[in-house]
């Protein structure tokens, strides 16, 4: 009996069924294992790619490094929605350090930068618990758009950006910027006639397609584009220095420093440099006249801006210095409007600055050489009147330009 057991041979493809199966089953489970890594690294991936695109349209609003960050960790942890277990940890990384500070591309000092986003998981396999690291990357190349004359920052006002009345609006060169998501994000109404580059919103136009009286050198409106990065986000106002007082009579001259809740009113000539309002008010009376070559007007602690009717308004930036090419700067928390709407002999060059306010300006037929090289940028715009800008003023204006949308492309 014995014998015919040990010499049978029934059992033995039962027994190397067996054997041979052992590692047909760990390569199944390599696979499937391979497989969801590959999965989880794709998803990975896809998640980095939205969290560094995310950072990189967000940016127009001037947050910092931190803010960017926990930004794009958001949309990475949304997007790993699933892939990571309930409570793990969610290792993001961003950085811009491929080149410059990122905040050149809003200005001239560089055309385009780059965002960064890293993660690194490891995924557990089913073979022996084996950990497979998991490193990915995405690299997302940020270039400015063509160079605005006129921008608008708020993200969703109508008319954000509005020519209206008999107004005859020329900017050489020029594009029209809003970053309203608006369906009329940059409106015009009533006969104004308006000439430009182009126009570049994040939402729509209202007025501009259609019209006889617009003249684009674009084929169509920019419309639904990514955001324009604000061209002063960058730039920090001067330190108090304590109050002067204004002196008296009609007809005086002033020099820089910090006048705290004056009314600077009459025939007023300033010398170049920097002057801060601390509160206070440019209110003219009527008659006045304001003079300054070479000058930047800061309005802080809402420090008030207003010419009207027959008040002259002439004043230019400086050309040179951490101000070139700035001649109105109103502090972000200030939302008192800039009004400009002065005589036939007023003439304003440089940036008008106000990012949380509303900008009205006036031009007339005859100051237009003097206004050639104006920049707008407010919360809001409105032009009437008659102007004519010129794209290439970076002579003029110290080297300082404002570009309109950007380009964004995944480059890893």
């Amino acid at each position: 009996m014995f014998r015919r057991f040990w010499r049978s041979e029934s059992g033995n493809f039962a027994i190397i069924t067996a054997i041979t199966s052992i590692p047909l089953l760990a390569g199944v489970a390599a696979a499937v294992d391979y497989t969801h890594a590959l999965n989880k690294g794709g998803q990975l991936q896809n998640s980095l790619d939205a969290s560094a695109l995310a950072i990189a349209t967000a940016y127009h609003l001037g947050m910092s490094d931190e803010e960017l960050t926990e930004l794009g960790r958001d949309y990475y942890k949304r997007n790993m929605v699933g892939i990571l277990n309930e409570g793990a940890e969610f290792p993001f990384e961003y950085d811009d350090e491929l080149s410059s500070d990122l905040t050149a591309i809003a200005s001239s000092e560089g055309n385009e930068d780059f965002i960064i986003a890293r993660s690194a998981l490891r995924h557990t396999g089913l073979v022996g618990g084996i950990s497979w690291p998991l490193k990915k990357r995405s690299v997302v190349k940020i270039k400015r758009g063509p160079l605005a004359c006129v921008l608008a920052l708020d993200p969703a006002a109508s008319a954000a950006v509005k020519f209206q009345g008999s107004t005859d609006i020329t900017l050489e060169g020029c594009v029209i910027a809003s970053n309203s998501k608006s369906d009329s994000a940059i409106s015009r109404g009533g006969s104004a006639l308006l000439t430009a580059a182009c126009t570049n919103s994040v939402g729509g136009t209202s007025g501009i397609k259609t019209s006889s009286n617009v003249h684009l050198d674009c084929s169509t409106p920019m419309e639904n584009q990514y955001p324009s990065f604000d061209p002063l986000a960058g730039v920090v106002p001067p330190t108090y220095t304590g109050c002067k007082n204004v002196t008296g009579g009609k007809t005086k001259t002033l020099s820089p420093g910090t006048y705290c809740n004056q009314k600077l009113s009459g025939d007023i000539t300033l010398e170049p440099g920097s002057y801060i309002l601390r509160g206070g008010s440019v209110d003219l009376n009527g008659n006045g006249v304001l003079k300054g070559a070479g000058v930047t007007v800061f309005l802080m602690e809402d420090a008030q801006f207003s010419i009207n009717g027959n008040e002259v308004v002439q004043l230019t930036p400086p050309t040179s210095g951490p101000y070139a090419g700035i001649v109105i700067y109103q502090e972000k928390s200030n939302t008192n409007t800039v009004s400009i709407n002065g005589t036939s002999d007023s003439y304003v060059s440089g940036f008008i600055y106000a990012p949380g306010a509303h900008v009205f300006y006036a031009g007339n037929s005859v100051s237009t050489t003097q206004s050639r090289c104006l920049r707008i940028v407010g919360n809001t715009v409105e032009m009437t009147g008659n102007s004519d800008l010129e794209s290439d003023c970076s002579a003029e204006l110290g080297g300082r330009e404002m570009f309109a949308g950007r380009y964004m492309s995944i480059v890893r």
